[in-house]
């Protein structure tokens, strides 16, 4: 019998803003394929995720390829249609001790390594998946950052170049995906309370306006709303979720 949930593919899942966005998509009952670079924790609670979560090394293009292979042959279940792909899987590789790496610290191989992960996985997996994502006239959300538009205190040359990049790319898949019924956004997120947030971070709060981190949740309820009907007129766009840091 033909799944008729809808299906989102989400990479970087495994944590901060990836994992409270499969929650917020499960819960409106969503099918979650799930996609990073480490096998399916044995000890998560969430028991569709074994069967829907992909090992992928998305720094790897011959791996990346063979991932949206694995990623078609589980769509067929349902169709083979594809309600959303949401880009949220990076990078931003440090110095010692967690030191900002520059534009002249950063060697060329981490410079290939971010760009491969940040910036062309994104389109790789939206143009090898276009044919699922037309079929269901769906939503592609690549997931930028408040560094891609001025330099940063803690996130890398490499990682902030990459951002703004993808910021640039999502204006373009607009483009070219919009005739086929594929509206392509981005998010933008500014200071997120999550696991792996830089030391000294909280000196950057007084500098937001609303005065506080954002929550993994505030990002994931964004992500849902422009891979939903909600946002059905939107595309194009990318929408900053910082509490007015950028102003």
């Amino acid at each position: 019998m033909t799944d008729t949930r809808k299906t989102l593919i989400l990479t970087g899942a495994s944590r901060g803003i990836g994992h409270a966005t499969v929650k917020r998509f499960s819960t409106a009952g969503w099918r979650v394929i799930t996609c990073s670079r480490q096998p399916f924790p044995e000890d998560c609670p969430w028991d569709a995720g074994p069967e829907d979560h992909i090992v992928v090394d998305l720094a790897s293009s011959d791996d990346t390829h063979k991932a949206i292979h694995v990623m078609r042959e589980k769509l067929k279940a349902q169709g083979s249609r594809l309600d959303a792909l949401v880009n949220n899987a990076a990078i931003s590789p440090k110095l010692a001790g967690g030191a900002r790496m520059n534009s002249i610290d950063t060697s060329e191989d981490d410079w290939k390594t971010v760009f491969q992960i940040n910036f062309f996985a994104p389109i790789m997996l939206a143009r090898g998946l276009l044919d699922e994502l037309k079929m269901a006239k769906g939503a592609v959300v690549n997931v930028t950052s408040i560094a891609g538009s001025k330099v940063h205190p803690f996130a890398g040359a490499a990682y902030s170049t990459s951002k703004a990049a993808l910021a640039s790319l999502t204006r373009e898949m607009a483009h070219d995906f919009g005739p086929h019924g594929v509206r392509v956004n981005a998010i933008s997120p500014g200071e997120i309370e999550t696991s792996i947030l830089s030391p000294g971070t909280e000196k950057i709060i007084p500098q937001i306006p609303l005065h506080r981190l954002g929550q993994p949740e505030e990002v994931a309820k964004a992500i849902y709303f422009l891979c939903t009907d909600a946002s059905s007129y939107v595309s194009g766009a990318e929408l900053h979720i910082n509490g007015g840091q950028h102003v």
